[in-house]
């Protein structure tokens, strides 16, 4: 039987039952922070079996995306070294949401198991929890299982959660029946009394039907729900195993061609070793699908956790001896064999080989290195008779070579040896206080234990959207930092967030003024940054009464440029792909910036039809409607939401004519003409698999357009030619600086090789080695390296060390003839010479410069490293 067929029967089988059947929701859980990925079918359920959404359906079946590969389901270290774990899989379930319970729930498993899919009953246990008397009594008195094949395993009380379920740390979760098949091998630990829950692997659980009673909080209580719900799941992969008669997930037959067609990119027989095809195959099929609904490799996060995947990969084809990029080749198996369900991955493939294809070749580069290190930690570990890689080591190989924590371990396991974990983890701590330290740009008004003073005990509100300017009262204040921080009973102050800056502005009293510099939102309030600018604060505290405005000028541009933000996304989404989220933005009155998922730098024309569509959209003065639905209603409508944002039960959506639809609390203009004008400045890299786009609109844009107009005229002038030929002069006067610079290089090596003989009149030799060391003062860097070239064709045997003393910057430049490369390395010789000087640098291994901080200890250096080669 299938796979394909078994998820078409089980659909299927719970359709006539009267479930509604639901597609699968994405991997990446876009509306559920808490969770990393899509790891359960219940995920997309969370809300209804809480209570807090209502569907217009009480029963449900689905066959879920799911990927395990962090927190707390997580089988990334098991993946290839058992028969059954997997970080990607689909999970069958169906749900009940206060309709049927546990009598229906078991009833219709063990009738799908034996009756549906013809699996022998004398090969099923079931396994409950400790005290679950009633399931107890329906497997044994109703469906017959006998009292030996009913486990009772758990106790939430000692810690014990085998057979109680939950989602996560906090969310639903309940005692649970599992169905376990005896795939009758030996026990392993020889346990005579081997059942379920036994870690031997013979007893395979195959269905887990869940009982959900209860909420845990975030402080681990639970409380009653209110209303008792089902929750099942059955590993898809594990029961076309057992249906299909084969030992492991990955001898069915939607793994097999991904396996056959790495055996034949590598020329290796999948039975020769197996673990590196199974981590491989199911690794390629993680990242397909983890990419295909939105996700990208990076260093934090979900895109780590992929990051580490995919180097993973890479490694176990390194064990398969495949030295070039390989795992992208491989989306094309994954497409035929689950593309028909999920048509997605089939649309995304393209941009799916892409980022893997891109993620490869960047590791590549430093993996070989990185090999190295790591083989010459061991080598030193094992001369000292160690058996633990320090922490910092292993950081290195993280930070500078790219090895994830778990490569670094698993390669140690390999070979009995083991990671210091609790330094690696001191090094990532120390190095993410640095760069947070370093990203810090603006006050955290929050951080402080400064309270209030209230004048009136009274709730803010915020009524900027429709006011600009408004008579209120100042119901608290409080001094901070040589400023006055103002909440105001009803502020048309729009509080920093979303992207968008905060507003400044003036509010006035009866002898007072005070200007708003900033507005920032502390505990739900929005509070104004204010400096004093008339009267005194204990006017403050006599009268309250204000009138307060906005900076409108100011608030009116970034307008402009938060509505143009969404043009923006939108445009992004069209042209280059609907694989792009937004990961970030900051909208200010003079311009904004938009940052964004993707792998690869823009094209000249990409940015062009950007632009260009964007302007066209602004041409067109589309509506911008902004009106408040539910948030369940807004995502029918297709509305886009950040990833990470709380969105409360109802949320404000701001529609731009049929092109644009976001949530977002932000400030906006009534039509997309009062733009006016939109340039994009710059288009960068700000992180693996982010980039960020820069805009100007408006009047700030042609001014931008203006100037650099004016620029190029000038440029003109310069070039004593007119506008239309300016690039036409600069290619051939770039074309006429080459051609000097080449003349100039050929008279300096004319000339160096004039004055060879002079210096090659120092050699001194130490053993076989001819040992040249010069020394110049601001000499001619490009003429060192000829005569290095020089010398190295000369003498197979010879080592060169010529330094070069500046008032800016001293450098050593040292050579390694043909003969003596394989022994000595110039990267390892300049660093003899900088571990006495100070200063760093590399190279090649026949050609390595580095530059030097104390000249004063040169003569010691070049000693030592004469002493060196000697010894």
């Amino acid at each position: 039987m299938k796979t394909n067929e078994i998820r078409k029967l089980f659909l299927d089988y719970f359709k006539n039952l009267d479930h509604r059947i639901v597609p699968s929701s994405p991997v990446i859980p876009y509306d559920d922070p808490t969770l990393l990925f899509t790891n359960a079918g219940m995920n997309q359920f969370k809300d209804v079996l809480l209570g807090v959404e209502k569907r217009d359906y009480k029963r449900a079946a689905s066959s879920q995306k799911c990927i395990r590969a962090g927190g707390k389901h997580n089988d990334l270290e098991n993946v290839g070294f058992t028969a059954r774990h997997l970080t990607f899989f689909e999970m069958l379930g169906n749900w009940s949401f206060g309709d049927y319970y546990k009598r229906e729930a078991i009833h219709w498993a063990w009738q799908f198991l034996v009756d549906i899919v013809k699996l022998p009953k004398e090969k099923l246990w079931v396994s409950i929890y400790k005290d679950d008397d009633e399931s107890y009594n329906i497997w044994h008195k109703e469906i017959g299982i006998a009292a030996n094949k009913i486990i009772r395993l758990g106790d939430i009380e000692k810690g014990d959660e085998e057979n109680f379920w939950s989602m996560g740390p906090t969310g639903p979760c309940g005692p649970c029946t599992e169905i376990h098949y005896d795939t009758g091998a030996e026990c392993k630990f020889n346990n005579k009394e081997c059942c379920p829950g036994c870690d031997c692997d013979r007893f395979l659980e195959i269905w887990n039907n869940v009982f959900m009673e209860f909420n845990r909080d975030e402080h681990g209580v639970l409380h009653k729900l209110k209303m008792k719900s089902v929750d099942t799941g059955m590993g898809l992969e594990r029961l076309a195993a057992i249906l299909q008669n084969k030992p492991t997930n990955f001898d069915i037959d939607i793994f097999q061609p991904i396996i056959k067609h790495i055996q034949d990119i590598t020329g290796t027989e999948y039975t020769f070793n197996p673990a590196p095809f199974r981590v491989i195959a199911d690794h390629i099929r993680c990242l397909t699908f983890a990419i295909a609904d939105g996700a990208l490799p990076s260093n934090e996060g979900r895109g780590y956790v992929l990051r580490r995947i995919l180097r993973r990969g890479l490694r176990f084809g390194k064990k398969l001896n495949i030295d070039k990029p390989f795992m992208y080749i491989l989306v094309d198996d994954v497409c035929a064999t689950l593309g028909d369900e999920y048509p997605e991955i089939i649309k995304r493939k393209d941009h799916i080989q892409k980022v893997i294809k891109s993620e490869e070749e960047r590791f590549l580069q430093t993996l070989d290195r990185g090999l190295e290190i790591f083989n010459k930690l061991v080598d030193d570990l094992k001369a000292k008779n160690k058996k633990i890689m320090d922490g910092k080591d292993a950081f290195v190989l993280y930070d500078t070579y790219g090895f994830p924590l778990d490569l670094t371990e698993l390669m140690c396991r390999e070979i009995g040896l083991k990671v210091d974990i609790e330094t690696f983890n001191e090094e990532m701590r120390k190095q993410q206080e640095t760069s947070r330290s370093h990203s810090k740009f603006s006050a955290n008004y929050d951080v402080d234990d400064l309270k209030f003073n209230l004048l009136e005990n009274e709730i803010s509100e915020f009524v900027g959207y429709e006011n600009e300017s408004i008579d209120t009262r100042i119901i608290a204040y409080r001094e901070n930092n040589n400023k006055i921080e103002i909440i105001l009973k009803n502020s048309p102050f729009y509080a920093e967030s979303g992207g968008q800056v905060g507003d400044t502005g003036i509010i006035k009293g009866a002898n007072y003024e005070l200007s708003v510099l900033d507005t920032q939102k502390i505990n739900n309030s929005n509070v104004c940054i204010c400096k004093i600018t008339k009267g005194e604060l204990e006017d403050i505290r006599k009268n309250n009464k204000v009138s307060a405005s906005i900076n409108s000028a100011r608030r009116a541009n970034i307008k402009k440029n938060h509505t143009a933000t969404h043009l923006l996304h939108s445009a992004l989404r069209k042209i280059i792909g609907t694989h792009i989220e937004q990961a970030g933005s900051y909208v200010t009155d003079s311009g904004f910036r938009f940052d964004f998922s993707h792998f690869e730098k823009l094209s000249d024309k990409q940015i062009s039809e950007i632009e260009k569509l964007i302007n066209s959209k602004i041409q067109e003065n589309l509506t911008v409607n902004i009106f408040h639905t539910n948030i369940n209603e807004a995502k029918k409508l297709g509305a886009m939401a950040l990833f990470g944002e709380k969105y409360g039960e109802i949320v404000r959506v701001v529609k731009i004519s049929d092109y644009s639809l976001e949530l977002c609390g932000g400030t906006h203009l009534d039509a997309t003409g009062e733009i006016g004008l939109l340039k994009i400045i710059s288009e960068s890299a700000i992180a693996a698999g982010v980039r960020r786009i820069e805009c100007v609109t408006g009047l700030t844009a042609l001014d931008y357009c203006n100037d650099f107009a004016q620029k190029f005229y000038k440029a003109a002038e310069i070039l004593e030619t007119d506008v239309n030929t300016v690039l036409t002069k600069l290619e051939k006067l770039k074309n006429e600086l080459h051609r000097l610079e080449k003349e100039n290089r050929e008279l300096k090596q004319r000339a160096a090789a004039g004055m060879t003989d002079d210096y090659f009149s120092k050699i001194e030799a130490i053993g076989a080695i001819k040992f040249l060391y010069l020394k110049f003062n601001d000499f001619d860097n490009d003429q060192i390296k000829i005569i290095i070239d020089e010398y190295k064709k000369r003498e197979n045997n010879g080592i060169a060390v010529i330094v070069n003393i500046s008032a800016k910057k001293s450098i050593a430049f040292i050579g390694v003839g043909k003969n003596l490369i394989d022994k000595y390395k110039a990267g390892e010789l300049v660093k003899q010479i900088t571990n006495i000087t100070g200063g760093g640098g590399g190279g090649a291994p026949a050609f390595s410069q580095a530059g030097i901080k104390n000249i004063d200890k040169l003569d010691e250096a070049i000693k030592s490293l004469k002493e060196y080669l000697t010894n």
